[in-house]
């Protein structure tokens, strides 16, 4: 260890899936050299029966405790300067464009309490009379869809309805970390159970049209619900047909034949963690649109879900799905860019 450093206090803890942690309240005995680096332990010997060790910087709440948890950023590359990873405000909800217009609240349904038949609940027949979520592990997505309509204001059930299980924030103690190829990531200290939320992608939901003379953005998401559920521009089609109750046939149409989405969320100045998870050919987590509040199929909400079981201090990923050709310079110069995703269904390139 760089300096000498007193326990003042060790007890144990049940963690988020019911494994024990172990917990250390330290104190810097006075007159040490100053520290550069401090070595970070983490033991998941209960859960993995490894122990994980690395060196790293770390500073503090990346969210400025806008998080019921404090989001931990560290740096783990030495060239790297320590200390929040870009100047952006930190936000855990959607902020709106002055021309941006959010739909009223939806109807919703009348059950009591938590909503538990889907013959009788109004938001499962919207889901193909379907409830989506178990009531494992307090709500796994049971396999991606189009569109998940989940209870909203308008609804009579109670806050821990099992059908609002994504509106509850972040469940899981992610860390943003610094990596030596592709900059930022996000990984957990936590096992996340396949089927869980992660994380909610936010930041300033826009016009697409007032982007495209935008070039240096890469925190632009585009709301593409639609072409989902229509498997435009190579979505994959999901399983399952739910009604569209977005506007007129005619403005579906029109959207539709443009080929290209009306809004998006612009993560640029202000959003949050999930602005550093990082693409992957064949990632773990996919991107699930919601919709709770309203029911515009434009203005979706964009939640991450992990797809399989991911073990603690894994990178968190999901595919950008970009177009090969689709991002262009400010002189309308095709842009490539490599991939460093690593893994064995690397297509090459991200854009």
């Amino acid at each position: 260890f760089h300096s000498l450093i007193k326990v003042l206090k060790c007890w144990s803890v049940e963690g988020k899936h019911g494994q024990p942690v172990f917990t250390y309240r330290l104190k810097k005995l006075l007159g040490q050299p100053k520290v550069s680096s401090d070595l970070v332990c983490s033991l998941y010997s209960a859960l993995t029966g490894v122990s994980v060790y690395f060196s790293s910087l770390v500073c503090e709440d990346i969210s400025y405790g806008e998080e019921a948890v404090k989001i931990p950023v560290t740096n783990t590359v030495d060239s790297c300067p320590i200390g929040p990873p870009v100047d952006f405000k930190y936000t855990k909800s959607i902020q709106v464009a002055t021309d941006v217009v959010i739909p009223p609240s939806a109807p919703g349904c009348n059950c009591k309490g938590n909503c538990t038949n889907p013959k009788t609940c109004s938001c499962a027949q919207l889901n193909g009379s379907d409830l989506p979520y178990s009531e494992l592990d307090g709500g796994r997505l049971i396999k991606a869809k189009d569109v998940v309509y989940e209870c909203g204001p308008g609804c009579s059930c109670g806050s821990k309805c099992i059908n609002r299980v994504s509106q509850h924030g972040l469940k899981f103690q992610l860390e943003v970390y610094r990596t030596k190829v592709k900059g930022w990531a996000v990984r957990s200290w936590d096992l996340i159970p396949a089927g869980a939320p992660v994380c909610e992608y936010t930041g300033l939901l826009r016009r697409n049209a007032e982007m495209d003379s935008v070039h240096d953005n890469d925190y632009i998401f585009d709301i593409d619900c639609l072409h989902t559920m229509h498997g435009i521009d190579g979505r994959e089609k999901r399983e399952g047909d739910v009604p569209v109750t977005s506007g007129t046939p005619e403005q579906v149409d029109a959207t539709l034949r443009e080929s290209d989405t009306e809004f998006c969320i612009d993560a640029g100045s202000c959003g949050n963690v999930t602005r550093f998870i990082n693409h992957s050919c064949e990632p773990n987590l996919f991107v699930q649109c919601i919709l709770s509040s309203h029911h515009d199929l434009r203005l979706a909400r964009i939640v991450l879900f992990a797809a399989d079981d991911i073990d603690p201090m894994t990178e968190l990923t999901y595919d950008y799905a970009y177009r090969l050709g689709s991002v262009t310079d400010e002189d309308g110069n095709v842009k490539e860019l490599e991939c460093h995703c690593g893994t064995s269904e690397c297509r090459g390139r991200l854009y």
